[in-house]
């Protein structure tokens, strides 16, 4: 019976992904306006950032319509396809959950963000223009 549940909710996935990926792409807001040093700025800072996503997660579809509204280049890392980012969001964030936004911080130290309203919070606070 497991299995039949399993592969169910695997079929449901598999209609579901593309309506939500291009749901995604039709309700992405337009960006913030910043100016050229602002967005340097913000670009520079977010070099130190990386979202462990998957790709039709709606809770990292949520934080990624954030990304695209905050104007940010954040390097998106696909844990569910891609075995090295799944190893590194596990040894560094402790399990595998997404999203996760892994924070490079000054000291050299890693800050590992779960839950998608938190890393829109800390998002908006840290790029959110005045």
């Amino acid at each position: 019976m497991r299995v039949v549940i399993r592969y169910f909710f695997r079929f449901v996935r598999l209609v579901l992904t593309p309506f939500m990926l291009l749901s995604e792409k039709l309700s992405t807001p337009k960006s913030v306006t910043r100016t050229a040093e602002e967005q340097a700025a913000a670009d520079e800072v977010s070099k130190q950032l990386a979202l462990y996503q998957f790709s039709a997660c709606p809770f990292c579809i949520k934080v990624r319509k954030e990304i695209a509204r905050l104007g940010l280049n954040i390097e998106t890392r696909n844990a569910q396809h891609d075995p090295q980012h799944r190893a590194a969001l596990e040894a560094g964030g402790g399990r595998i959950k997404v999203p996760c936004l892994k924070i490079q911080q000054e000291d050299g130290s890693e800050r590992w963000l779960y839950e998608s309203a938190e890393i829109n919070a800390w998002l908006q606070e840290r790029f959110e223009p005045a």
